[in-house]
């Protein structure tokens, strides 16, 4: 007797640790981790070479097959200093994240060149509106052409960022230095033409394409936030957040904690869809590196195993704090001779996910996507 009782304990508990597998694989299927592709495909024209134990690989494989299941991509208005991050660039890079099944959250940033805090430059071709309501409407219009192209492709992106890196003003003809406070009626209006573009698109196309409102370190995002709310923002789905340590004066508890007060403020899906951590402090091409002179985190070296285990407990405090995903900026932006605007080769490479010492030769850092955070 004693024997069957035992037999049944084992089949319990092995069933019991099954359906424990299969909870907490249901509850990482729900978590975003993904890797901004922008630049892919500039790096294979130029001839970039990505590896992993010593053989050539291709970049969207490669990150899919390594967990990673969402795609984020830049998107110019219409630069005349690139031909990449254009939509017609952007829809290649959208083809090959869907042949991998990796959703796309695709970034407008309104602008034909980089836009971050200390630039939200309007796009050439709407310089000169000064009518909010006309800026408004080019805005809303644009967006709603943009996802009707993609639709008509079978290229329509998952979520769409209104905006990148948005803490100053948008659309302005100036740099944020040179501009006075932001003005918060005229900033709110644009935002909810682009939002209501989304909206409208949907209703007319049945579908589902999610809205997020970006800004750069959590720092700023309580206030932001709670600016926009006061200046009666219209509805959308995602906060996205940037979080940068060499820049943030927040650790990752602090990280935790402004996460925590967004959701159950506004009741947001919340997600770190921009960061980086340096590898190496070694410039390995002729391009400045944008982590290039940085000390690191107390407790994250700078090296192979500082990074992996900056990613894996940065994505574990965003979870702790209900956050639903992080998306490493730029991680295939190796060292090539592509050339950007201040130089040639990369500026990130010592921050990228492949070691450039080694051929770029892939490192442990991609085991991030598929670390168990809910075991």
């Amino acid at each position: 007797m004693q024997k069957y009782q035992n037999y049944i304990l084992i089949l319990f508990f092995s069933g019991f640790l099954s359906s424990c597998e299969v909870v907490s694989q249901k509850r990482q299927n729900h978590i975003y981790l993904g890797a901004d592709l922008s630049y892919v495909n500039e790096l294979v024209a130029c001839g970039a070479k990505f590896t992993h134990n010593g053989k050539a690989i291709e970049p969207y494989d490669f990150f899919a097959s390594k967990g990673a299941n969402l795609t984020r991509l830049r998107l110019w208005h219409k630069p005349t200093w690139t031909s990449y991050s254009t939509l017609a660039d952007v829809k290649k890079s959208i083809a090959k994240s869907k042949a991998k099944n990796m959703p796309v959250l695709l970034d407008f940033h309104y602008s034909d060149t980089w836009a971050d805090p200390a630039h939200q430059l309007i796009p050439s071709a709407w310089s000169g509106i000064t009518d909010t309501e006309i800026l408004g409407d080019s805005l809303y219009l644009y967006t709603k052409a943009t996802l009707t192209e993609l639709n008509n492709e079978n290229l329509l992106p998952d979520f769409v960022q209104i905006g990148n890196e948005t803490n100053s003003e948008i659309l302005m003809e100036k740099e944020t230095k040179e501009n006075g406070p932001t003005n918060w009626p005229r900033n709110i209006s644009l935002f909810n033409k682009g939002l209501k573009a989304v909206s409208d698109f949907n209703k007319t196309n049945n579908s589902n394409v999610q809205t997020m409102l970006h800004v750069a370190q959590p720092d700023e995002a309580l206030e932001w936030f709670e600016n926009a709310n006061n200046n009666n923002l219209q509805s959308f789905d995602w906060i996205g957040l940037s979080y940068y340590p060499n820049w943030s004066k927040f650790d990752l508890k602090q990280l935790e904690e402004t996460i925590s007060t967004l959701k159950s403020t506004y009741n947001k899906h919340v997600m770190v869809v921009e960061t980086g951590y340096p590898y190496s402090t070694r410039n390995f091409d002729e391009a400045s590196n944008v982590l290039g002179n940085v000390s690191g985190l107390k407790g994250y070296p700078i090296s192979p195993e500082g990074q992996l285990s900056f990613m894996i407990d940065l994505t574990a405090s965003v979870i702790k704090a209900g956050g639903e995903g992080v998306i490493y900026w730029e991680p295939a932006w190796v060292n090539s001779n592509c050339k950007t605007q201040w130089g040639t080769g990369s500026h990130w490479e010592n921050a990228a996910f492949f070691d450039a010492s080694r051929n770029n030769e892939a490192l442990p850092v991609f085991q991030f996507f598929g670390h168990n955070y809910f075991k």
